[in-house]
């Protein structure tokens, strides 16, 4: 794993794409001439897995010193690197990457999900919302079944009821505009290669495949993961997508046009509004009417660093920045001091404090956040939640015993009043970051929600199930309104935490985060912070840490990843604990003195490259 990088360089093929007339007409018009040349090289072979089927195997973390790429797949992580090494922008590897990302992990994201985009252009840090919208025609009762209760999670997700309209490609159109260097019609030439030419199942594509109880239920879906027995393709078979290789030539052509109208959004429409058992509301209206939007990013001060994540309809950045400020106010708090880690791991301390401050800052996300073009924010500010005093305040709550779980507090001058929103299921996600040559920087977090999305494939791809991040219920047994409520045009809460992060003094950027998992990302982050941020660890040590956290229930723990001592001595404190799985999919870069050094988490398939 060392000389992965190298390995990777030393075993290429150069492979220059027959790109059709209309293609190159685009690449002349867009002024190759001017600008860095890069032809995508297959390697000789795909990248080695670094990981089995499923567990947790160790990764060195890589330095480089130039620039540095962070994704979820081997395959990915090259084309971005082969983008950056052609002279390419953050923005420009993150399209290369996430096309292939679409591809050879389609559990995960794609042309039919949304996704969070931090960008740092070296003076600001700007925040790219491509989050999918509910469809004009749905509303409030969208999830209740007939008899008026709330439908079970895949009863929702399967066929075309929960997709919404999906947003990732659009605003990567609006931010290669502001951003990119590269003509965006090469940016496609690694996923169109390898979709004609093929890639090789991946062992957690074909675990994932093989415990997936719903995606062969989809005709279209079921001949392309799997073989004629019914079993999924075997890992190391080569699986090719001429259907996604046809549709990124369009896109890299005529742009995102060519996905939000036209033949493609007839098939969209048609696959979500025809399904036989779970229609779905989606139009090509809503297609052709769906806007990116630029929205100011969240940035917080903690100790000596600058954290900026995604504002609401994300609760990532607030919900961490809670949980981090309230330990700051506990009572001789301190992460040195404390000794956090006992052998290494957290220790009861740490694991008490830390779950009481995630209960507080739940309770208030399942009360406040939603999509800020439908609810105001608690006092007309979403810093509200943020203030110092209320921290302090929420803070003082927690006491030597588990409060078990917390009721929602009152920030800054209560103007509306929602109910909570109830505990439900929440999945998905991948993460990319991204430092290139000239010090921009980015962290994006791309979904289609749960693994396989709605399990309906269109084109060579996979649609989101992203309504299901909205509440079920849309009011309280008393009639309240829960302010996450399915609602037309709405954009669903996220928990995608996209994170960049800064010294305060010299406003040097310091380090790129992020993570999938649900509703646990913000744990997956906060804990990668706290521990290279606060206890002295480098991004892998920090990404190895054993998951842990509370939604304002149960303490969860990562299964045998705790000594025996630690959970008796929680439960002596009156924790409910559960281990359970807690599969990060953790992707950071960081910088050094000597340039940058990044880590990808041993949970999952990804690895860093750079030079």
């Amino acid at each position: 794993m060392k000389n992965f990088v190298n390995l990777v360089s030393g075993l290429r093929v150069r492979c220059r794409l027959c790109l059709p007339a209309i293609l190159t007409a685009t690449l002349l018009a867009a002024g190759c001439a001017s600008t860095p040349k890069f032809d995508y090289q297959i390697p000789l072979q795909p990248p080695l897995q670094p990981e089995g089927a499923s567990g947790y195997t160790e990764k060195p973390g890589w330095a480089t010193r130039k620039f540095a790429v962070a994704a979820a797949n081997p395959l990915a992580t090259d084309a971005g690197y082969q983008v950056l090494k052609a002279g390419g922008t953050a923005i420009d590897a993150a399209i290369a990457v996430q096309m292939v990302l679409g591809l050879v992990e389609p559990q995960s994201s794609g042309l039919g999900g949304g996704a969070f985009l931090l960008y740092w252009d070296g003076r600001q840090v700007e925040a790219y919302d491509g989050r999918e919208t509910a469809p004009a025609g749905a509303d409030a009762n969208l999830f209740l079944a007939p008899d008026g209760r709330p439908l079970s999670f895949y009863a929702a997700v399967v066929g075309g009821r929960a997709v919404g309209t999906p947003g990732v490609l659009k605003m990567l159109e609006l931010a290669h505009r502001q951003h990119g260097k590269l003509p965006w019609a090469r940016l496609f030439a690694p996923a169109i290669a390898l979709a004609e030419q093929g890639f090789r199942v991946s062992p957690r594509l074909h675990e994932l495949l093989l415990s997936e109880k719903y995606l062969r239920q989809d005709p279209v879906a079921a001949r392309y993961f799997y073989a004629a027995d019914g079993q999924p393709w075997p890992v190391g078979h080569v699986l090719k997508n001429p259907q996604l290789a046809t549709v990124l030539r369009r896109i890299a052509a005529e742009g995102a046009v060519a996905l939000m109208t036209g033949e493609v959004a007839r098939d969209i429409v048609a696959k979500v509004r025809n399904h036989t058992s779970n229609p779905g509301k989606l139009s090509e209206q809503d297609l052709a009417g769906y806007q990116p939007k630029l929205r100011e990013a969240l940035c917080t001060d903690w100790r000596a660093y600058r954290i900026c994540g995604f504002p609401p309809p994300s609760s990532g950045a607030i919900t961490i920045a809670q949980i981090l400020g309230m330990l700051e106010h506990l009572p001789r708090h301190d992460a040195g001091a404390d000794k956090p880690l006992e052998n290494g791991l957290p220790g009861a301390k740490l694991l008490h404090e830390y779950t009481e401050a995630s209960r507080l800052a739940y309770a208030d996300r399942a009360q406040y956040l939603a999509d800020p073009d439908f609810v105001a924010p608690p006092g007309g500010n979403w810093m509200s939640l943020l203030d110092d005093n209320y921290l302090a305040r929420r803070a003082a709550l927690i006491g030597e015993r588990s409060m078990q779980s917390a009721q929602p507090g009152r920030p800054g001058v209560i103007k509306t009043a929602w109910a909570s929103q109830p505990d439900q299921v929440e999945h998905g996600t991948s993460q990319i970051s991204i430092i290139d040559a000239e010090g921009n920087a980015l962290a994006m977090t791309t979904t289609i929600e749960d693994a396989f999305g709605a399990r309906q494939m269109v084109d060579g791809f996979l649609l989101n199930n992203q309504l299901t991040d909205f509440s079920f219920a849309p009011a309280d047994a008393n009639g309240k309104p829960i302010a996450n409520r399915v609602e037309a045009g709405k954009r669903p809460r996220s928990s995608m935490s996209p994170t960049l992060v800064f010294d305060r003094a010299s406003g040097q950027l310091l380090m790129s985060a992020g993570s999938p998992g649900g509703a646990l990302i913000i744990h997956f982050v906060a804990k990668t912070l706290l521990g290279t941020l606060a206890w002295g660890l480098n991004a892998q040590e920090a990404i190895n840490l054993p998951n842990f956290g509370s939604v304002n229930g149960p303490t969860l723990l990562e299964e045998k990843r705790f000594p025996a001592a630690t959970i008796e001595a929680l439960r002596a404190r009156g924790h409910e604990v559960r281990e359970i799985p807690m599969v990060s999919g953790l992707q950071v870069i960081q910088r050094t003195r000597q340039g940058y050094f990044g880590g990808a988490d041993p949970r999952r398939e990804g690895v860093v490259m750079g030079e």
